[in-house]
């Protein structure tokens, strides 16, 4: 079946949250969302109400439940990034079964829900700086009301913060993973245009990029 995957990356925890909470109220179900994020303040809260999960959640905790999903959020270790708050299907994928713990890299999850690597590596890399990223799954019939209820909640433009971090120094390859996927040779560098609004190209190629990226996804 082919649908959509849904990606946005946000500076706070709270405006992820309040994204979250309205694709609920919206129909969307809490098993087609997922967050993660390393939004240090939030972080420090959930680590004292789960005392003990710092090495990573449950498969079922990270699940959510009847309440929604942000009642599943827990504290999970991921390969280079360390504890995080997550919780929903991706998050689901880098637990390892019966163990509790991430069985593989950001990047590698988010290339096998039909993310591009170049866009992967920049989602961890905003991860790791302690940004939230919100991950939905649809279809076209749900595509506006997502992207309309992500962007409303203040979106990162993906394009202009990756070339703030190129301009410091930053490769476009996010090294914290350790998966085999995730290796310089596997992930193409392209040159950077500079941006000067939302959606400016990085090359020709990728004319009118959103804030919120889409990609299709056979599951």
């Amino acid at each position: 079946m082919t649908t959509q995957t849904f990606t946005a990356l946000f500076d706070t925890y709270a405006a992820a949250s309040n994204a979250v909470t309205r694709l609920e109220a919206a129909g969307v179900q809490h098993d087609r969302i997922s967050i993660v994020s390393n939004d240090a303040a939030h972080k420090d809260y959930i680590s004292d109400q789960h005392t003990g999960t710092a090495t990573g959640a449950s498969l079922g905790t990270v699940l959510g439940g009847g309440a929604g999903l942000l009642a599943g959020l827990g504290l999970l270790a991921i390969p280079g990034l360390g504890p995080v708050v997550a919780a929903g299907w991706l998050a689901a994928t880098l637990v390892g079964a019966g163990v509790g713990a991430a069985a593989g890299g950001i990047v590698g999850a988010l290339t096998d829900a039909g993310v591009s690597h170049e866009d992967a590596h920049a989602y961890a890399e905003g991860i790791n700086r302690g940004g939230t990223l919100v991950t939905v799954r649809g279809d076209d019939t749900q595509a506006a009301q997502i992207t309309d209820i992500l962007d409303d909640e203040g979106t990162v433009d993906l394009d202009s913060r990756v070339k703030d971090w190129r301009d410091t120094g930053w490769t476009g390859t996010y090294s914290g993973d350790t998966a085999p996927s995730l290796t310089p040779s596997a992930v193409p560098e392209r040159p950077l245009q500079t941006p000067t609004a939302a959606g400016t190209p990085r090359n020709a190629d990728d004319l009118n990029r959103p804030r919120v990226r889409v990609y299709d996804t056979t599951i």
